[in-house]
């Protein structure tokens, strides 16, 4: 059976046709696969469940429908959607996994991350990862009116940008001790992540055994999207 996976869609009002392509992604491509996982940052920004923006709907809508129609919908935490909660798996049929996850792949155990964890080198990043996925500060900010979280996660986009504007572009990709690392410890020999916004397959070797790790691209960019089946694994692009 296939399974696809895809990562950095950063869907959002202000990018319509991103939007589109993925909803057509999921009448076409989805529609025809036993499962989609989605390795975070699905939106640009998530400031909690009750956003009542209707792009974010008609997304939250498509995903009812490939569900509804039996196609299991898997969703990782991405560095800009990390609040995603029950209440939009309840919308829509999809199941929130733990990132990092160990999935059994047709008897192949592979890791699925959004990536950001690997990137050790940043670390003002790191560090305010460390803050906001915390139970007590994620509470405190959903029980802030909308109008508040939205004017805080403006800010903090404005920040990332200026971040991403000064750091030299490698100190944002994985650290590969940290890719050893988790190669290591969860005993896989593949990982498949995105975050990091270069596609790509990498090829290596743990403890003499050949390796994998496969980096999906950014929608804005480029869409990407994985295709596993009968235990091959292909990198798509889509067309523009």
């Amino acid at each position: 059976m296939t399974r696809l996976f895809v990562s950095d869609l950063h869907l959002d009002a202000a990018a319509p046709q991103a939007v589109e392509q993925f909803l057509d992604f999921l009448r076409t491509q989805a529609a025809d696969a036993e499962a989609l996982y989605i390795l975070g940052d699905l939106f640009e920004v998530w400031v909690g469940d009750d956003d009542p923006d209707p792009t974010k709907a008609r997304v939250c809508e498509g995903l009812r429908t490939l569900t509804a129609n039996g196609v299991g919908c898997f969703v990782l935490h991405g560095n800009r959607d990390f609040l995603i909660g029950r209440d939009f798996c309840r919308k829509t049929g999809s199941r929130l996994l733990a990132d990092p996850v160990v999935a059994d792949l047709d008897g192949e155990r592979v890791l699925l991350t959004h990536g950001d964890a690997l990137c050790t080198d940043d670390h003002s990043y790191q560090e305010l990862r460390s803050t906001v996925r915390t139970p007590e500060w994620q509470r405190r900010f959903l029980a802030l009116p909308l109008a508040d979280r939205e004017l805080i996660a403006n800010q903090a986009r404005a920040g990332s940008k200026e971040h991403t504007s000064r750091v030299i572009p490698n100190i944002m990709d994985v650290n590969q001790d940290a890719v050893s690392t988790a190669y290591r410890a969860t005993r896989v020999r593949r990982i498949i992540h995105g975050h990091t916004h270069r596609p790509g397959v990498h090829d290596t070797a743990i403890e003499g055994e050949p390796a994998q790790r496969m980096v999906l691209g950014a929608w804005y960019e480029q869409g990407s999207y994985i295709r596993y089946e009968s235990g091959r694994y292909e990198l798509r692009e889509l067309p523009r």
